[in-house]
């Protein structure tokens, strides 16, 4: 087996992880976001909360889903 080695590739676009606002929340303070499934925001509550110690809630709202931080 042999491996090619090439040059002069492009490094790909690093990947965007969310952009939600969960560093500069208050206790209280929700934001919207539209067109997406709950369980993809309930994982990211999840996510944040382990790595902060913040915690969140999420409830559907029309189309989309609002997050609260309630500590």
């Amino acid at each position: 087996m042999s491996i090619a080695i090439e040059n002069n590739i492009p490094l790909p676009q690093e990947r965007k992880r969310n952009s939600y606002p969960y560093k500069s929340m208050d206790i209280g303070d929700s934001f919207f976001i539209d067109n997406i499934a709950m369980n993809i925001v309930c994982n990211n509550n999840y996510q944040t909360a382990k790595r902060t110690g913040m915690k969140f809630t999420a409830r559907r709202e029309g189309n989309g889903v609002r997050v609260w931080r309630i500590e």
